[in-house]
Parts: C-alpha cells; sequence; structure tokens
C-alpha cells in the first residue's frame, strides 16, 4: 500500500460506496487518512434499553431485529423501522425518508444506535438514529466498545456519512490501511523544532490518535495539531507572497499632504479620525520602495469611498488609477461619485462595464458623462489620457491596457478571488498599490490567517451627525403594529426592503417542515394583504444579472416601493430614500450578516428602522439577536459570532478551502498569531525554503487554492 494508491486498489467496493466516496472527496488512502472525524463519542457513557428516558440523547448498543420497509399511514413517506434489543429490553427504531437503512443491515446485526428517544402513546422509540454495525458489544456497558478485538478504548470516532458510505465503515476503512503500514510513509511537514516548541504530536501519532483515540486527551492533542498545521502552511504562504512583492519595483507618488488637506476641506463633512488616519498610513505606504498592499476594513457608511478618493487624488496627473467593483450597479455609482469628487480637476475618468463605456469629458462644472466606443476609450486608457478607470471584471480583460498604473483600488474585495486581483496588478512590469476594502466585518484571527499577505486599517468610527438605525426585534403578536409603521414610511415617501432566508417555499414531501418565509411566497402575501398600494418587486440569486441589475436600477429610481429580496442585497447597494429594512427568519442569519442588511438603510439622512423578525423562542437566539441593539459596531459582532456559531457556519469551508479543524481553531487568536509569527520568522530566514523541502513541495502544490 502507498499512500497515493486509488482507494479502488485495495477495497472491494460497490457502485453506491464509489458514489458516495466520490461525493465526500475520497479517492485515495492518503484522501480517507485525512477524512477526519466530526466528533467522538464514548461507549462509557452508553445507557441499556432499560434506562431509555424520553426527550433523552442516548447511545444503545445490541442487535437489530425485525427490520422491514414501509410507507408511513398519512403522507406515504418511506421509511424503515427495527427494533434494538440488549440483554434489559428493546426499543423500536424508525428512520423517515431512508428506506436504504433496512437494506443496510439484516438480521442479528451487531449495532450502535445513537439518537433522541421520542415517546408516542407512552411508548419510546428512536426516530431517525444515527446507527452503525459493530465488530462486538463492549463487555460492560463503560468499559470497551470493541470488547476482544483488541482495542482497549471506549472514545469512537463519528464521521460525516453519506449514502453506502457509513461512519463505521471509514472506521474500519482507516484500520485496514493503518496496518498497510501507510502512515509511516508520508513525510511530517513541520519541523521538528515546531513540534518540540509547541508540544504537537508527530504526524504518525496524530493520525492514529484523530482516528482511534484512546482518550478524549489524545484526540484533541492531534486536532490541535492538524489545525496549527494547516494555518501554519496558509501563512507560511502568505508570507511568501509579501517577500516577493516586496522585491518588485513599484510606482514613486509623490508626498502631497498639504494638496490632499485642501482635497478634504472641499467636501461638506468633516472626515473622522478614522478616515484621516487611513488616508495618512496609505500614503506613508505611497512612500515606500515596495507596492502596498493593504486591506480596509469599515462598516457600511464609514466612509471607506472617501478614503479611496483622497488617495486616489495624490496620483493625479502622474499617474493612472483603476477602481473594481464587483457588480455594474455599484461601479456606476462609483463613477457617479467621482465625477463629483473631481469635478473641480481637469480628470478625465472613465467607466467600462460589460454593457458599454463612458467618459467624464475634461470640463469643469458637471458636465455630463457621454457614451463612448470602447475601442476609442481602451486606446486613451493605453496612451495614458484617462486617469481613472472605474469597472467590474471587464478591467482585468486582455484589452484593457495602462500606461502608467500605479493604483488598484478594490471594492467589496471578498468578492474577488486572488487570481483576479492579481490580473488587474499585473497589467505591466511593475507592481501599483493595492488597496481592498470591505465591508464585511472579517474576525480579527480570520484576517490574519486568510489575508495574512495584507497590512490591515480599520475604519472603526462612523461620521458625526449620522442617526443610529432604530432596531426592533418583533416577535409574532408585534407584526401588525410593525405593518402600521411601515406604510406610514412609505406614505411619507420612503422605501423599504423585506429580507428572506430562502427564494422558494419548502417541498413539504422532500424538506423537513421549515418556519422560513421565501421570497416568491412573502412578495405574493404582502401584495395581496398587507401593501395592497404599493409598489413590489424580487430579487434572488437564481436571477440573472442584467435582470438583477434591472431590479436594483428601478428600485433606485423610486419605481419599486418595496425590495422583497434574499442576502444578495447585502453588499454595495446605495439607496438613499429606502429607510426601512425587514429581515424575516433572523434567527437563521448570523450577527455579522444581520448587521451588513441592516447597513443598507443608513445611506440617506432620514431616520433609519431595521425590524428583525423571529418566529424562534429559544434564549440563546434571543441573546444573539439582543447584541444587534447593544453592540458598538460589526467588529463587536463579529468576533461574538465567530465565539457563538465558529468561522464556518460564518463564512462558508468551501469558499476559503480550508478544513473543518482549522476554521474551527479560528476562534483561537494565540495560535493565529503563534503560527504567523513562525511563519514570519522561517520566511526571514530562508525565503525559498531551501533547507525545508517538505515544505516547500506541499506550497507549490497549494499554489491554485484560492482563499475568497
Amino acid at each position: 500500500m502507498h499512500p497515493h494508491d486509488p482507494i479502488l486498489a485495495h477495497f472491494r467496493l460497490t457502485d453506491t460506496e464509489k458514489k458516495g466516496l466520490t461525493k465526500l472527496g475520497i479517492k485515495t488512502l492518503h484522501d480517507l487518512l485525512y477524512y477526519f472525524p466530526v466528533r467522538y463519542g464514548d461507549s462509557a457513557r452508553a445507557k441499556r434499553v432499560e434506562e431509555a428516558v424520553g426527550g433523552e440523547t442516548i447511545t444503545i448498543f445490541g442487535k437489530i431485529r425485525g427490520l422491514k420497509t414501509s410507507k408511513a399511514y398519512i403522507k406515504k413517506t418511506p421509511l424503515s423501522e427495527g427494533i434494538i434489543q440488549d440483554e434489559t429490553g428493546s426499543i423500536k427504531a424508525v428512520w423517515f425518508n431512508q428506506p436504504y437503512i433496512a437494506k443496510m443491515m439484516k438480521e442479528g446485526d451487531l449495532v450502535r444506535v445513537e439518537g433522541k428517544v421520542s415517546t408516542r402513546k407512552e411508548s419510546l422509540f428512536f426516530s431517525n438514529p444515527h446507527i452503525e454495525k459493530v465488530a462486538e458489544l463492549p463487555v460492560n456497558i463503560g468499559e470497551s466498545l470493541f470488547g476482544s478485538s483488541g482495542d482497549a478504548h471506549t472514545q469512537y470516532p463519528v464521521y460525516s456519512e453519506t449514502k453506502g458510505v457509513s461512519s463505521n465503515w471509514i472506521y474500519h476503512a482507516f484500520k485496514k490501511i493503518a496496518r498497510g503500514k501507510v502512515i509511516e510513509q508520508i513525510k511530517d511537514p513541520l519541523p521538528k523544532e515546531l513540534l518540540d516548541k509547541y508540544h504537537l504530536p508527530s504526524l504518525s501519532s496524530a493520525l492514529i490518535w484523530i482516528h482511534t483515540p484512546q482518550t478524549e486527551n489524545d484526540a484533541q492533542s492531534a486536532r490541535k495539531r492538524f489545525a496549527f498545521e494547516e494555518i501554519f502552511l496558509i501563512q507560511l504562504q502568505r508570507q511568501q507572497e509579501r517577500k516577493n512583492r516586496e522585491k518588485e519595483k513599484t510606482a514613486v507618488i509623490k508626498d502631497k499632504q498639504k494638496e490632499v488637506q485642501a482635497f478634504l476641506k472641499r467636501f461638506p463633512w468633516k472626515p473622522t479620525n478614522a478616515q484621516l488616519k487611513a488616508i495618512e498610513t496609505v500614503l506613508n505606504d505611497f512612500k515606500s520602495d515596495h507596492a502596498m498592499s493593504r486591506l480596509l476594513e469599515g462598516d457600511v457608511g464609514s466612509g471607506k469611498t472617501l478614503v479611496a478618493a483622497a488617495t486616489a487624488f495624490v496620483t493625479y496627473p502622474e499617474h493612472q488609477v483603476a477602481y473594481m467593483a464587483p457588480t455594474e450597479i455599484l461601479a456606476r455609482q462609483h463613477f457617479e461619485s467621482f465625477i463629483s469628487y473631481f469635478g473641480h480637476l481637469p480628470m478625465k475618468i472613465a467607466l467600462i462595464t460589460g454593457s458599454g463605456c463612458l467618459k467624464f469629458p475634461s470640463k469643469l462644472n458637471g458636465a455630463e458623462a457621454t457614451s463612448i466606443s470602447r475601442a476609442q476609450l481602451l486606446k486613451w486608457v493605453k496612451n495614458g489620457e484617462i486617469s481613472m478607470v472605474i469597472g467590474t471584471h471587464a478591467l482585468i480583460t486582455k484589452s484593457v491596457e495602462f500606461k502608467n498604473l500605479a493604483y488598484v483600488i478594490i471594492d467589496e474585495q471578498h468578492r474577488f478571488g486572488t487570481a483576479q486581483r492579481q490580473k488587474l496588478t499585473r497589467k505591466q512590469n511593475y507592481l501599483p498599490h493595492l488597496l481592498s476594502m470591505t465591508a464585511t466585518p472579517i474576525p480579527r484571527t480570520l484576517a490574519l490567517t486568510m489575508y495574512g499577505d495584507l497590512d490591515l486599517t480599520l475604519l472603526d468610527e462612523m461620521p458625526a451627525g449620522r442617526k443610529p438605525i432604530i432596531t426592533e426585534i418583533i416577535l409574532p403578536q408585534k407584526r401588525e403594529k410593525m405593518y402600521e409603521e411601515v406604510r406610514a414610511e412609505l406614505k411619507a415617501g420612503r422605501q423599504a426592503y423585506v429580507i428572506c432566508p430562502r427564494i422558494d417555499a419548502p417541498d413539504p414531501d422532500k424538506e423537513k417542515a421549515l418556519n422560513a418565509r421565501s421570497v416568491k411566497e412573502e412578495a405574493e402575501h404582502l401584495k395581496e394583504k398587507v401593501f395592497k398600494n404599493n409598489t413590489i418587486g424580487i430579487m434572488h440569486s437564481k436571477m440573472k444579472p442584467s435582470e438583477k441589475e434591472q431590479v436594483m436600477e428601478d428600485f433606485s429610481e423610486g419605481k419599486i416601493d418595496i425590495l422583497v429580496s434574499t442576502s444578495v442585497v447585502e453588499v454595495g447597494v446605495n439607496v438613499p430614500n429606502a429607510t426601512i429594512i425587514m429581515i424575516e427568519g433572523a434567527e437563521r442569519f448570523g450577527l455579522s450578516q444581520l448587521h451588513q442588511l441592516r447597513g443598507r438603510v443608513i445611506r440617506g439622512n432620514h431616520q433609519a428602522y431595521c425590524y428583525i423578525l423571529t418566529e424562534s423562542k429559544s434564549e440563546k437566539s434571543a441573546e444573539r439577536l439582543t447584541a444587534l441593539r447593544t453592540a458598538k459596531n460589526g467588529f463587536e459582532l463579529a468576533e461574538l459570532d465567530l465565539s457563538l456559531r465558529g468561522a464556518g457556519q460564518l463564512y462558508g469551508r468551501k469558499q476559503w478551502g480550508i478544513s473543518d479543524i482549522a476554521m474551527d481553531a479560528l476562534r483561537n487568536i494565540k495560535m493565529v498569531e503563534f503560527a504567523r509569527n513562525e511563519a514570519k520568522d522561517l520566511v526571514e530566514r530562508d525565503p525559498s525554503l531551501t533547507h525545508f523541502p517538505i515544505l516547500k513541495e506541499i506550497l507549490e502544490s497549494r499554489k491554485e487554492i484560492h482563499f475568497e
């Protein structure tokens, strides 16, 4: 056996098992070794059938009898059922929508069953419990899971399953691979000095402990080691990127502190201290002999665009600026804003999107933008006549060439992948300065890890005089009163958002009943029953980009009074007249996301209202939602959300391309800082990792992974 052998070479698999393993991403023996348990059970805590109590979640070991498939009496839902029997009695188990369970087991199989005990007509039964075969029953409950098979431990791994591949199958597959001496063939990427310094187990020990822990401490030590390893590798890659960037030439931008002060005085409002500090930081970066790479984080309405404008102003007239936005409507909004900001200068500004091109001519006193052919505009950009180009992804196409691009600004940077950012910054033979901006509050651990190559600047202060949003948590009995308040706002000429957790209503035959309102149903309900005299539009992710753009344009122009949408309106939409947002099923969103959504109505000078609607009666849910009224800013909420829900639930593991273990470890600021410091130190000592060939090989193989 060798680590990169395909699973098929060593296991006799059914078609169902092949499909299941493919779905889980397990193709080789190495993949299976790194398919870690999601949690652990303990047979020492198992109970006998006679000890079962309704409402408890318990584990029972026994034999399965009387397996059969049938259909539910009313809904005709397919189900499996059987009897679990031990020396003290028997208990029924029912699996809804899982007819294959009865086919996976056979009469008399030894099993472990784990789940909640339900009660019906004074009888106890398991409803949809987890079940798997075991080699042997514990000698005594509270002693060993595997009895005389040689394992003396009571901990057992529980893996994420799919049809055809049970947790028990994965466990026994691991045992077979371990006996085949595969683990010993994998080289440990972590230097011994780090293992010793942080008391981490070796790779071979960690793989054995994570799959077959003797104790809970074994499992925790192994998970700590793999979390540190993954975060360390990410940090190493980021620090190498930073080091390589520092070697490259960049544009030299003149120091114009006095001119910037005069420019800021043109605005009708006074910049916040946070904005002034951010501008100063960027201007200092411009003086450096290597390209700036900075992430500017700030709540919606904190004034990131002013920072972008003031720093872009410094580059004129010697250099060009590129400003990339995620949507056409947002790019157009910025185009109009920058025209007004630079209206006193003979500065040419252009807009390039998928649907067309516009140019702001070099005339003063509010000249209108004019449409122009793409070919002509690209020619002017290439010869340097256009000083600032604003656009969408269209900016990264090969046809867009610059003469002297010195500064790249990317708005809502998490919408763009690393590769897209690099395409824009690689438009010439030197590296421009880069300012990435986001209104998404990111917990410090996540920012330090995933953006380890960027310097961080926070705008943690709101402009003076801005009215705070009035936020209310609305329980079902307060809904009608809320509708009355909304009607009054609409009558006064304002507009509203309604946010729903899903697009369509759930299919009752396929999905568990949910109290989650859908965009389509809610729009219909509001039109027929609640806001009969108002125009209602809908928006969701299944619509074409052009359709979404049209809806937002209509909403911006006041043609739509109420926009019913999913969370796709979360970022970048600027409709100052929209002063109300109603968020349905708020318990289904994270705090950071709710805060982002609430920010949609902070754009104007009118009083804004956010109604958080919840059907949940959970105390934990109420505590989370109450934090929206008490937290000072989005960063505080992001940290609270991380502690309550974990990074994986907040940001999605797939979008970052890292494992569950590393995501969970992002709650641990000390681990992240240790890994970051060790990576920085290693790259300083050995930038090309010549003395660490295993690390070098791993990083080479990871280069195609993008983290946003």
